[in-house]
């Protein structure tokens, strides 16, 4: 495989590490905002001002003293997730679909015991998963039953849709869906699959799996090309408003589609990767500086999308 230069990659629009950091997080990301999306319960409460969906919150937990009553904080039936607030990358989060004769369960058919639960929380305020290895809080949020839409499209996990948001426009998108491989978790880097999705439709345009194009899921081999997002428009403006709420001007929304509540909201990074790229076949640089251009224009969520619409969708780069 032949590895393309510098001046190759700028020539096709494809935003570096550095030119991230420099012209677009530091410049548009004040450092005092951080705190509104690196810590997800802050994020889900101030989500709850703005009249923006998220995932039920159960319960969480803030001291070790409180892990004695942990089984009072838990669902008694049903799935539930343990997550850390302060976690990054899918680390830290340990997913039960369902409880049978007082054991808890995985996707996977894996049992956890009770005693098991509360190591895994007092891990997660010890800071174990957390960014820097902080303190943190444990969150007990209610599993997501997602869309049917995504039947066989990701195995034993809930997809989720990345949507990054520039100075308060849609640019790009993609939906990571769960493997064997990935532990049911949507994490690329830990095997999950990226889907390119279309700005313009919520079509899906390309697939990747570590970097490399798959037109089938691993698992499922269900054709990845099929896949087509519905309440798409709901879904931008949950991400577009991600910035009116946060005045982050460079962010990752990641959003799930419950088969009952519809678009929500799960979580913000003011730092998003840039595999999104890959999994599009498309670099962000071009549409980052055609928003620099209009961004005046538009005044409110509904027209910044339909730029974004206009602009970048799959027939327009």
């Amino acid at each position: 495989m032949k590895l393309a230069l510098p001046f190759e990659l700028k020539n096709l629009g494809i935003l570096g590490m550095n030119a991230r950091n420099i012209d677009y997080v530091s410049k548009y990301n004040d450092r005092r905002l951080y705190p509104l999306v690196d810590d997800k319960l802050k994020t889900k409460k101030l989500a709850k001002e703005y009249g923006l969906k998220t995932p039920e919150l159960f319960a969480y937990i803030q001291y070790q003293a409180e892990i004695s009553k942990l089984r009072e904080r838990l669902p008694k039936e049903g799935g539930f997730v343990l997550k850390p607030a302060q976690g990054s990358g899918g680390k830290g989060i340990l997913i039960i679909t369902h409880q049978e004769k007082g054991g808890y369960f995985k996707a996977n058919g894996d049992r956890v015991e009770y005693y098991e639960l509360k190591v895994h929380v007092s891990n997660i305020l010890a800071g174990l998963y957390s960014l820097g290895g902080k303190d943190d809080v444990a969150l007990i949020e209610k599993v997501i039953e997602f869309d049917d839409v995504f039947e066989g499209f990701s195995f034993e996990g809930v997809p989720d849709i990345r949507v990054v948001v520039y100075r308060g426009y849609p640019v790009m998108a993609m939906i990571r869906l769960s493997t064997s491989e990935s532990d049911g978790k949507a994490n690329l880097h830990q095997g999950a699959v990226g889907v390119g999705i279309d700005i313009s439709n919520g079509k899906a345009i390309s697939a990747v799996q570590f970097d490399r194009p798959i037109t089938h899921h691993p698992d499922t081999h269900k054709e990845l090309s099929l896949l087509s997002i519905p309440h798409w428009d709901e879904i931008l403006e949950l991400a577009a408003g991600s910035y009116d709420m946060t005045n982050l001007g460079y962010l990752g929304a990641d959003i799930v589609l419950g088969k009952k509540k519809g678009p929500m909201l799960l979580e913000l990074n003011a730092r998003p990767g840039l595999a999104i790229q890959i999994a599009t076949n498309n670099g962000l640089s071009t549409r980052l500086q055609r928003v620099d251009e209009v961004v005046k224009e538009h005044l409110n969520v509904k027209e910044r999308i339909s730029f974004s619409q206009r602009n970048f969708g799959e027939n327009h780069d």
